[in-house]
C-alpha cells in the first residue's frame, strides 16, 4: 500500500511516498482503509525530531483518521502512528463510529481537537456561563471548536487569532472579541478587549506569550496549558502564580484512555453539537497523499483556517 514515510528527520521535503507492508489488525487496533488522515502539530514535532514527539525511524506520521472497517463501518479514531497512509490500524478505545448524517471532513477534527477543546473547557478548567474565557489560535482546527463550545456553554469568550481575516472568523463563530495574538504587548491587549484581566485562559505558545497570557489572568484564574507550538518548554514564573492564587493545569489528551466513559461521553456530546449545529468543524483543506509536505508547509506557516487533512485516495 502507498503511505507517507519519513527516513530521516528535517523539512517537510522528508515526507515521500513509499509502498509500505499493509499493516495487520490486533485485539486491540482494527484495520481502517483510510479516507481523511488529520494533519496536525504532533506529526510536526515528529517530524523534526523533537523531544515533544520522539518516534522511530523510518516512521508513517498520523495520529487520527476517518475510515471504513473490512465490515464496512464508517469510523473516526486515534492511532499512535501510520495514519498518512491508505490503510492504518485505530485504536479500538479511541474510535468511534461516524453518524450517517455526519461528513468525513466533519468527523475528522473530532477526535483529537474535539474532543481536546471539550476535556479543556468542561474537564479541566470548568468553564461556567459568564466568565471571561481567553481561547488562542481560535481560527485553528481546536481553537475555533473551543470559540463554538464556550459560546454556547455562555461564556464569554476572548479570541487570539494572528490576523484579520483569523479574528473574523473568530467573531463570526461566537467570540465577543477578538484580539491579535503577537506576544508583544498581548496582556494590556487581552485586558482592554475584555474590559479586565480573564477567569480563564488556554494556552499551547510557551515562551512569551506564555507570560503573557499569564498577565492577562485575574486573581484565583485558571491557566490550562496543553501544547508548546513554540517549540520550546517555558519555565512557569511561580513566583507570580502564587502571589495572584493562579491555578495552573496541564492537558494531554491520551491519558484520558483508561479514564471510563470519558472519552466516548465527549464524542457523543460533539457528535450532538454538530448535529444541531451549534458546532461547524472548520475544514482548512484536503490536500492528496503526496501533497503531504504542503500540508505541512500550511500548518506552521499558518496560511490556512481549520482542520487540514489528507486523502490517501488521490
Amino acid at each position: 500500500m502507498r503511505a507517507v514515510v519519513m527516513e530521516r528527520f528535517g523539512g517537510p521535503e522528508v515526507l515521500r511516498v513509499t509502498r509500505v507492508p499493509e499493516p495487520r489488525p490486533s485485539p486491540t487496533h482494527e484495520l481502517v482503509e483510510v479516507t481523511r488522515a488529520g494533519v496536525n502539530w504532533t506529526d510536526v514535532h515528529a517530524r523534526v525530531n523533537s523531544p515533544l514527539a520522539p518516534v522511530e525511524l523510518p516512521h508513517v506520521p498520523g495520529t487520527e483518521v476517518v475510515g471504513r472497517t473490512p465490515e464496512g463501518r464508517r469510523v473516526v479514531g486515534l492511532t499512535l502512528g501510520g495514519g498518512y497512509a491508505e490503510r492504518a490500524l485505530v485504536d479500538r478505545r479511541m474510535t468511534w463510529e461516524v453518524p450517517d448524517d455526519i461528513s468525513d471532513d466533519e468527523a475528522m477534527p473530532l477526535p483529537l481537537q474535539g474532543q481536546a477543546a471539550w476535556h479543556l473547557l468542561f474537564t479541566v478548567a470548568r468553564i461556567r456561563a459568564g466568565q471571561r474565557v481567553l481561547v488562542p489560535a481560535a481560527a485553528g482546527a481546536l481553537g475555533s471548536m473551543a470559540v463554538q463550545l464556550a459560546t454556547e456553554a455562555g461564556a464569554r469568550v476572548i479570541a487570539l487569532a494572528s490576523t484579520e481575516e483569523r479574528r473574523q472568523l473568530a467573531l463570526s463563530l461566537g467570540a465577543e472579541v477578538a484580539v491579535d495574538s503577537a506576544a508583544e504587548g498581548l496582556a494590556d491587549r487581552v485586558c482592554d478587549a475584555a474590559g479586565g484581566p480573564v477567569e480563564v485562559a488556554l494556552e499551547m505558545t510557551g515562551g512569551p506569550v506564555l507570560h503573557e497570557t499569564i498577565a492577562a489572568l485575574a486573581p484565583r484564574g485558571r491557566l490550562v496549558i496543553y501544547g508548546c507550538v513554540g517549540g520550546v518548554p517555558t519555565d512557569l514564573p511561580t513566583r507570580t502564580l502564587m502571589e495572584r492564587s493562579v491555578t495552573v493545569s496541564t492537558f494531554w489528551l491520551p491519558h484520558l484512555r483508561e479514564a471510563g466513559d470519558a472519552l466516548p461521553t465527549s464524542m457523543a456530546g460533539l457528535f450532538e453539537a454538530v448535529r444541531r449545529g451549534v458546532l461547524r468543524p472548520m475544514n482548512g483543506g484536503v490536500y492528496p497523499l503526496a501533497e503531504a509536505a504542503a500540508a505541512h508547509r500550511a500548518l506552521t506557516g499558518r496560511t490556512h483556517l481549520g482542520k487540514l487533512a489528507l486523502d490517501p485516495s488521490r
